[in-house]
């Protein structure tokens, strides 16, 4: 039995008031949640904030991205391993974001991916596609190029710990969402993309789904078998949300 999680990303939101009274709200409702994992992924510069505030509470902490390179004269960039020192336990990598406005390319995703893992901290591998491309039938293509960009670097291996997010980049903050048979398909099809390489990493591999994720849909969402959980952006912002969607895991 895979245990659910649901991860808050941030994105570039929050200051130290709102670190404060969002950490606060969600281990005020944490009795909430059952046997869901909740981790946040504040921007960088509040980690240490936040894992000051979490110790003792059983919240895991996430960073939203980290560089591909390990040291050396890259201004600007922050490692795993700097960010592993702060307490993080996951770090996410190949968000659409960073694909699509930063221009990060398979490759470099692929490459973040194994510094994580080289850090002893667990990746959490966003793949998706456009609206553009789903219309066009690409859909399985799309995720195909991405996991096999990780797959030729870190071999299936790779995923022993690990997580995946299915992130439709069209259901990301549009406020659409894949209906829950839409993103099963596609969850189904990550699961037997691995399986064909390792049936046991498979079967243990948690895959979240991210796109528009509120309290009103994330039950119907987590009842499909092949969704392991959520990678919340704008609901995260609000405890008494993401707490529901947590929540609704084990309703």
């Amino acid at each position: 039995m895979r245990q659910l999680l649901v991860a808050g990303n941030w994105k570039l939101n929050g200051s130290l008031e709102l670190v404060f009274a969002l950490l606060s709200g969600i281990s005020d409702r944490l009795s909430e949640v059952g046997n869901t994992e909740v981790a946040v992924c504040p921007p960088f510069i509040y980690l240490e904030h936040a894992r000051r505030q979490l110790q003792g509470l059983e919240i895991a902490l996430g960073a939203q991205d980290c560089s591909d390179q390990q040291q050396g004269a890259y201004t600007g960039e922050v490692s795993a391993a700097m960010i592993r020192e702060l307490g993080c336990k996951y770090i996410i990598v190949g968000h659409s974001e960073r694909r699509h406005l930063y221009s990060e390319s398979d490759a470099t995703v692929a490459m973040k991916f194994e510094r994580v893992r080289e850090s002893d901290l667990i990746p959490i591998l966003c793949v998706g596609e456009t609206l553009e491309e789903r219309e066009s039938g690409h859909t399985e293509m799309v995720i195909s190029r991405q996991l096999d960009a990780v797959l030729k670097r870190s071999g299936v291996g790779g995923f022993r710990h690990a997580v995946i997010a299915y992130e439709p980049v069209w259901a990301i903050g549009t406020g659409k969402t894949a209906t829950p048979v839409q993103a099963q398909q596609v969850h189904a099809f990550i699961r037997g993309r691995l399986e064909a390489q390792d049936k046991e990493i498979a079967a243990h591999l948690r895959i979240l789904y991210g796109g528009s994720v509120k309290p009103d849909n994330a039950r119907e969402l987590l009842q499909e078998n092949d969704i392991d959980g959520g990678l919340i952006g704008g609901a995260a912002l609000k405890a008494e949300d993401f707490v529901a969607i947590a929540a609704a895991g084990d309703a």
